[in-house]
């Protein structure tokens, strides 16, 4: 299970009948909002405003929520000014590399409590730089497996279509990474081929992963990785880790 592309199923799945689900709408209309104020309205001509937004469609958010939130961002909100970006790097359980993505509006904050929820979870938070060289930034769609036996050649031709760069099966599903900008139209080419779309989404892929084959430290990685998803600054959490399926389920269950 790698850090990269399951927990970002894990959230999915998560997201879908979590209690939290205002939360999470909450933190992807701030982006949408931040991204829109920074970049302008217009998703075609704003890189980081179109991810914002296919990361909220995978996530099931209203056509209306969604363009509420670019008009907020688009005009004279004080709101998303008062708003920055903030990233912040450390090791978690078994030397875990681990990258924290924020909008915050207060930095002291949100550091404090980055730092405390990493010292309760056997982590330390580190400087600038301690672990970014470890990832490089892609966009990954998560294709569900129609059983097809042609399914896989199918998924490659439209990928390939819509500007990707590799498709690779990951159990029930695939995984289509892509160049940064070529996000949207991967994920338009796959869905125009009749595939379904679990997951789409800009996200940080490690170049290297650590493998945690040990259950009490896989808990630990993911109650780690859970409590920084769960700070309302937080929305962003990559992580190089690589959990064996056998200990996910000894876990999961």
């Amino acid at each position: 299970m790698s850090g990269h592309s399951k927990w970002s199923t894990i959230k999915h799945k998560k997201g879908a009948a979590d209690a939290k689900r205002g939360k999470l709408f909450s933190k992807l209309t701030r982006a949408i909002i931040v991204a829109a104020k920074e970049g302008g309205g217009d998703p075609s001509a704003n890189l980081a405003l179109q991810n914002a937004i296919e990361k909220a469609r995978s996530y099931s958010m209203p056509k209306d929520t969604i363009d509420r939130a670019i008009a907020k961002g688009s005009g004279a909100d004080a709101d998303a000014a008062a708003f920055e970006t903030v990233v912040y790097e450390g090791f978690g359980p078994s030397g875990v590399a681990v990258i924290v993505e924020a909008l915050t509006d207060n930095r002291n904050r949100t550091a404090g409590e980055v730092r405390h929820t990493f010292a309760k979870n056997d982590g330390n938070l580190g400087g600038s730089g301690a672990v970014a060289w470890l990832f490089e930034r892609r966009g990954v769609v998560i294709v569900r497996d129609t059983g097809a036996r042609s399914a896989e050649d199918e998924l490659l031709l439209a990928a390939a279509e819509g500007g990707a760069d590799d498709v690779a099966r990951d159990g029930s599903t695939f995984q289509v990474t892509s160049e940064p900008e070529h996000l949207a139209s991967v994920r338009e080419a796959v869905e125009a081929a009749g595939f379904t779309v679990d997951a789409a989404e800009l996200t940080m892929v490690p170049k290297t992963t650590v493998e945690v084959a040990d259950e009490n430290e896989a808990k630990k990685v993911l109650r780690l990785m859970d409590q920084l998803e769960d700070n309302d600054d937080v929305q962003d959490v990559y992580a190089n880790f690589d959990i064996p399926e056998r200990v996910l389920e000894a876990v999961a269950g």
